[in-house]
């Protein structure tokens, strides 16, 4: 049994990627990972934040990492790569003792910088290990072709992040290949997919999300694993623009890698998710797990 660690959801873990909490949740408890929720948390800026008022925007994750310091931990796991970016750039502006004593201003009480902020995935290869995880394969994901897709800030910068390989992060990979899958080579791993700007320019996201999907048909891929709310929703979600846009037919699952892992763990279907994605995985899934041509 692992040391346990806070868990912080983020908005969309709440929301619009409740299938990337709730396998989150269930994989990790099947892996013995203990995760205690963050009495009272609130949003960390997200995106708008920081691009309005630095100081405000590490107010709001400071006050979240006090709570979790509140708590008597010390590390704190989200799965979404935007909060763990403002988490984590909060713990580095703070180093500065100006803008520290500018962010506590905003606080109910001091925020003493002593909670480390990772990924999800980051805890399940650290705390949890390949070893652990391959040994709790029930349903092995055999036959099933997965390009791992990690965003671009899920490793970057890599000063700042500290983890993985910044240009080739391997984390994804080496866990879905653990639980069985053929993860395919896939040279876009961490190119943008859009981000936000599939709101304000939808041809952007079209395009940039469009070449992802082309290169995944391109190296083989089943499916397109992700660990990112915003990259999952343009890839699966806005995957009828990108083919309204670009004149292509793709209709590619695009699942968070902890459904996959728990399809690997025989975790129920309600906590996994699957009926929440707008390409459904689970024909790809079946067809693959069952050696069909």
């Amino acid at each position: 049994m692992s040391e346990a660690i806070a868990y912080y959801p983020g908005c969309s873990g709440l929301g619009t990627s409740k299938e990337y909490d709730t396998s989150t949740r269930a994989v990790c408890a099947a892996l013995g990972l203990s995760l205690v929720d963050i009495p009272d948390w609130s949003c960390c800026g997200s995106t708008p934040a920081h691009t309005k008022d630095h100081t405000l925007s590490a107010a709001l994750s400071a006050r979240n990492l006090q709570l979790v310091s509140d708590l008597g931990l010390k590390t704190a796991a989200t799965p979404c790569p935007s909060c763990l970016t403002n988490l984590r750039t909060a713990n580095h502006r703070i180093e500065a003792a100006p803008f520290k004593a500018k962010v506590d201003k905003l606080l109910d009480e001091p925020y003493g910088g002593t909670v480390n902020a990772i990924s999800v995935l980051q805890a399940l290869v650290e705390n949890i290990g390949l070893d652990t995880i391959k040994a709790a394969v029930r349903t092995p994901l055999k036959g099933l072709k997965v390009a791992c897709y990690y965003g671009c800030i899920m490793n970057r910068p890599p000063e700042l992040m500290a983890f993985d390989d910044c240009e080739n992060p391997m984390a994804m990979d080496n866990i879905l290949a653990a639980m069985g899958a053929e993860v395919v080579p896939f040279p876009l791993k961490v190119e943008c997919c859009g981000a936000s700007y599939g709101i304000p320019r939808p041809d952007v996201t079209a395009k940039l999300s469009g070449k992802l999907l082309e290169a995944a048909v391109g190296v083989g891929a089943d499916m397109v694993a992700v660990a990112c709310p915003l990259c999952q929703m343009n890839l699966d979600l806005r995957q009828g623009q990108v083919n309204r846009a670009m004149g292509t037919h793709y209709r590619i699952p695009v699942p968070y890698f902890t459904q996959l892992m728990g399809v690997a763990l025989n975790i129920a279907d309600a906590e996994i998710g699957f009926g929440k994605l707008n390409v459904d995985p689970r024909p790809v899934l079946s067809k693959a797990l069952s050696g069909a041509d």
